[in-house]
C-alpha cells in the first residue's frame, strides 16, 4: 500500500512539473509578478504537431485596428482638442492607439486558403487550425526597435528562429497559449534582461482577457470578408454601398 501510495505521489508530481504557468491560461494574471519570464532561448515557440507543411504558411504583421478587430476589443474614441484664435478658429484631432507597444501576426489571405486546400486534400485529417502570435513589449520604444527588424511577412516555421530566438539573450519572455476552436493564440510579454516587473502589465492583461472572452472561431474564412483582409470576428454596423462581383 505504501509503495502504490509513493507511485502515486511520483505521478502527481511529474504531471505538476508538465504544467507551465502561462501555457494555456484560462485566468489572466492580476499583477506582473505572477508572470514567469524566462530568456528567450528557453522560452517555449510555437507548435506545429505533425503538420510539417503548416510551417511554409505564412503571417503578416497586423494593423492596429485589425488587432481591436481581432480581439473584438471597442475603439478608442478620439478626442478633439479646439484652438480658438482672434481671426480663426483651429480644431485639430488626435487619436489615441490603444496597445502601443503590442506587435500582432495575424495569417495572410494565402495560410487561410492553403488551410482550407490542405484540410481538402488529406480528407479531414489535415489541420485547419490558424495561429495568431502577439508580442507585448515593457515599452513603445522597444517595439519599434524590434519593428524595424522584423519582416512584415514571415513563414510560421521561421517564427521560433527569426522572432523569437532572433530577439537574442538580452530579452525574456513570458509566453500564453489559448485555443479558440480553429485559431490558436500565442501571446508573449517581452522585457530586457534584467528588468523587474513589467511596465506594461495591464495592457498585457486586458489582452488576455479579451482573448479568454473570445468565442471559439469556427471558421477563420471570416477573415477574408472585407477588402486588404481588414476584418475578423468583426461586424460592421454600416451595409456596404456597392459591391463589386
Amino acid at each position: 500500500m505504501e509503495d502504490k501510495g509513493k507511485s502515486n505521489k511520483k505521478n502527481n508530481n511529474k504531471k505538476q512539473k508538465h504544467q507551465h504557468p502561462n501555457d494555456q491560461t484560462t485566468r489572466p494574471t492580476s499583477s506582473s509578478s505572477d508572470i514567469a519570464f524566462k530568456p528567450t532561448s528557453d522560452v517555449k515557440g510555437l507548435k506545429f504537431g505533425g503538420q510539417f507543411i503548416v510551417k511554409s504558411f505564412t503571417i503578416r504583421r497586423a494593423r492596429p485596428l485589425e488587432l481591436l478587430k481581432l480581439l473584438s476589443f471597442p475603439p478608442i474614441n478620439k478626442t478633439t482638442t479646439t484652438t480658438t484664435n482672434t481671426n480663426n478658429n483651429n480644431s485639430s484631432s488626435s487619436s489615441k492607439v490603444a496597445f502601443p507597444s503590442t506587435t500582432s501576426f495575424l495569417p495572410t489571405n494565402f495560410t487561410i486558403l492553403a488551410h482550407h486546400a490542405w484540410h481538402t486534400l488529406t480528407l479531414g485529417l489535415g489541420t485547419k487550425k490558424s495561429k495568431v502570435v502577439l508580442f507585448v513589449f515593457e515599452s513603445e520604444s522597444m517595439k519599434l526597435s524590434v519593428d524595424r527588424i522584423w519582416p512584415p511577412e514571415i513563414p510560421l516555421g521561421e517564427v521560433n528562429k527569426k522572432l523569437i530566438r532572433g530577439l537574442g539573450s538580452g530579452c525574456e519572455m513570458a509566453r500564453f497559449k489559448f485555443r479558440k476552436g480553429c485559431i490558436t493564440f500565442y501571446v508573449y510579454a517581452v522585457r530586457r534582461t534584467g528588468n523587474t516587473g513589467f511596465s506594461r502589465a495591464d495592457d498585457l492583461r486586458t489582452i488576455l482577457q479579451s482573448v479568454v472572452a473570445l468565442n471559439d472561431f469556427l471558421d477563420h474564412t471570416a477573415m477574408l470578408a472585407m477588402p486588404n483582409q481588414r476584418s475578423i470576428n468583426y461586424c460592421n454596423t454600416t451595409p456596404p454601398v456597392a459591391m463589386a462581383h
